[in-house]
């Protein structure tokens, strides 16, 4: 399809009458062309479109519409219909009262061009740089970043509904596109056994019955794997994504023995299934993971937004990252700097909760990106340091030029030696000797290990001083001032919550999720710069008619 970049776009004076008629003073979406000018223009999408074929519908109002349709939580065919019906959204995409709009079919295409060019970030990258040109945006200042759950698309399974409805999502895609082959190769006894969803309601009760059912399957699925990936296969067959999924979950799943008698399929026990950032725990997408966050029990991903938060300019987010949800909440950090820098929109001074730091990314953001990344610091777990009487790593005087470490008695470590915690963190293992730890009269306050010997492990110098520093800083009124302002990005996702479904996903993938956060992020920075135009005060912490009344009794 081809694009008319030259196309101009005036309102048609009867929709301007009428809708001046209808709102005297406007409205947000009216607003978007009298104070913002469209935000986008159909050049900026010229990229993603052929220089020849038959003409496109026009992007700048398939941009528009998608941003409407996430600022108000609308559906293709909903918001397809408000272009159809609605007088201030044919005031916006300058339609005639009498056009019929498009198909809501269009907008899907849509998306899913954006996501083929690599061009996601299109429209968040095109409110950010309508701040920056009003001179409500610019690096440095104070940013605020904070990361909640997302909800799949598809139902939490157990693992026996894991491994039976890939199965059956498998026969039915090749029924698809290879029915004659798979009706060929299959009987009357697969489809009496997999034509319904695989429920825990139809498996059975038994340990026993369940153990069976599902090394049935297992033999079913390595069967049909077989037949897969024959030579004599269709390649239509062999290249569906639907068995390449049945081999991950069955490889993930299922042992295969093998022995004199022949191959013996075994069902792998729970400590024998990958962890869950690895585990598929649905067919229908492979890409979501299982999580837990104290209460919160969850398959699909986790968003991570952030945003400014200076005083005399809007609160605008700046970056999204979109992550499958096992992935920590400090694995982002650093992408979310090089995000940042990409942008130019730096910040000075970062905040954020315990989740996103720790003494390599203090380091790292100082000396790659020269910003102060400011959360509080996770505690030292060590029994010394949880009774409050014992002598925690932090009391020894550690020498990283003659590599020694002096403890509060005064003796010195017999050892140093560079390892790594977890097989990944650098560390440094500290131990002293046996000799000075059982005569001292401080074991005690210092060490429960048999062999009377101390030992202790720091990080790396640059790391062990931020560390040092960052726990300092966490015990003065200035870092609970700063800190203090982190707080708001929670009402960021609250707000995306509410108008944009956050916490849900309607979308299968990565991708498309990420896809739709970068949508509602900027779909919220334009009700936001609509709203500091206007002279709208930004909100302020709500406090109950009880707790005022304390206040000022105070």
């Amino acid at each position: 399809m081809s694009l008319d970049v030259k196309r101009t776009y005036v309102v048609p004076d009867q929709t301007a009458q009428v809708a001046r008629a209808i709102f005297p003073n406007g409205n947000p979406v009216m607003r978007l062309y009298d104070d913002l000018h469209r935000v986008v223009e159909d050049r900026d999408f010229a990229d993603l479109f052929p220089a020849r074929g038959r003409p496109a519908e026009a992007p700048a109002r398939l941009a528009l519409a998608t941003l409407l349709q996430f600022m108000e939580g609308l559906t293709d065919r909903q918001a397809a219909d408000a272009v159809r019906t609605r007088i201030d959204w044919k005031y916006l995409l300058c339609l005639e009262l009498t056009d019929v709009g498009f198909d809501h079919t269009v907008l899907s295409e849509f998306r899913t061009r954006l996501l083929a060019h690599g061009a996601e970030s299109r429209l968040l990258d095109a409110t950010l740089k309508l701040a920056r040109e009003r001179e409500l945006l610019k690096g440095g200042g104070r940013q605020r970043s904070d990361s909640t759950h997302v909800l799949g698309a598809m139902r939490t399974m157990s693992r026996l509904e894991v491994v039976g409805e890939t199965l059956r999502c498998a026969l039915n895609a090749l029924a698809t596109v290879a029915p004659d082959w798979l009706r060929a190769c299959t009987n009357p006894t697969w489809a009496e056994r997999y034509e319904l969803r695989a429920s825990e309601f139809r498996l059975p009760k038994s340990q026993t019955g369940r153990r069976a059912w599902a090394v049935q399957t297992g033999v079913d699925g390595f069967t049909l794997l077989a037949l897969a990936t024959a030579d004599g296969a269709p390649p239509v067959v062999r290249d569906a994504a639907a068995v390449e999924t049945l081999r991950r979950v069955w490889v993930q799943n299922f042992l295969v023995e093998h022995g004199p008698a022949g191959d013996r399929v075994e069902w792998r026990r729970n400590d024998q299934v990958p962890p869950s950032g690895r585990y598929i725990g649905s067919p229908y997408d492979v890409e979501a993971r299982y999580a837990s966050k104290g209460a919160t029990v969850w398959s699909g991903y986790k968003v991570h937004l952030t945003e400014t938060c200076d005083e005399g300019t809007p609160n605008l987010i700046t970056n999204v990252e979109t992550t499958t949800a096992a992935v920590s909440d400090d694995a982002t950090t650093s992408t979310i700097h090089a995000a940042l820098a990409a942008r130019g929109l730096l910040p000075k001074t970062h905040i954020a909760d315990t989740g996103f730091v720790n003494a390599a990314l203090f380091v790292d953001a100082q000396e790659r990106y020269g910003v102060d990344l400011i959360g509080p610091t996770r505690g030292d777990r060590q029994w010394q340091a949880q009774a409050g009487a014992g002598f925690a790593a932090r009391d020894f005087a550690i020498d990283f030029v003659q590599q020694r470490a002096t403890c509060p008695a005064g003796k010195r470590s017999q050892s140093w030696t560079p390892a790594l915690a977890r097989g990944t963190t650098p560390v440094i293992k500290i131990k002293f000797a046996v000799s000075g730890c059982r005569a001292c009269p401080l074991r005690p306050q210092c060490t429960r290990a048999r062999t009377a010997r101390r030992a202790i492990t720091i990080r790396p110098e640059a790391q062990h001083e931020a560390l040092r520093v960052g726990r300092a800083r966490e015990q003065t009124a200035d870092f609970a001032a700063e800190y203090a302002r982190r707080a708001g990005v929670e009402g960021t996702i609250a707000q995306g919550v509410r108008s944009s479904r956050l916490r849900r996903t309607p979308y299968f993938g990565q991708a498309k999720t990420h896809l739709a956060h970068l949508m509602t992020a900027a779909a919220m920075n334009l009700a936001r710069l609509l709203r500091w135009l206007a002279d709208e005060p930004k909100a302020r912490t709500r406090h109950s008619a009880f707790a005022r009344l304390h206040q000022l009794a105070a």
